[in-house]
């Protein structure tokens, strides 16, 4: 079933925000500056290309100032306008009920696009 609703989601749209993911990602590694930032978007890629059956977890190296800081800045400058994004599809979505799985995973992207630092995103079993 996961499989199926991976690829409903890369037909109807899941396809297009993993390639604006992974085009950002590109954009933010041409500086040294933005190669954590990068990084992070890179992780949100992965998770736009296949969410079902994912999951995004704390990192064992989670804790720290430096993730703190790096989510503000993150926050300040992108997580915001990105997560508010992943909310307005998710609740678009959600107004059908063929739509509110694929609502649900832009709310899950939409928590991981607002502070990214510090999450893993792993395969849920």
């Amino acid at each position: 079933m996961k499989f199926l609703g991976n690829l409903i989601w890369l037909l109807f749209g899941g396809f297009m925000i993993a390639l604006e993911y992974f085009v950002a990602s590109i954009l933010l590694m041409i500086t040294i500056i933005g190669i954590p930032f990068g990084v992070q978007t890179l992780k949100l890629a992965s998770l736009a290309l296949w969410p079902f059956g994912r999951e995004a977890v704390p990192g064992y190296r989670a804790s720290g100032c430096l993730y703190t800081l790096m989510n503000i800045i993150w926050i300040l400058m992108a997580g915001v306008w990105i997560a508010l994004s992943h909310l307005f599809w998710g609740i678009v979505l959600c107004l059908t009920i063929v739509g509110i799985p694929f609502g649900m995973q832009h709310f899950k992207m939409a928590s991981v696009a607002l502070t990214p630092f510090g999450r893993d995103v792993r395969f849920r079993y």
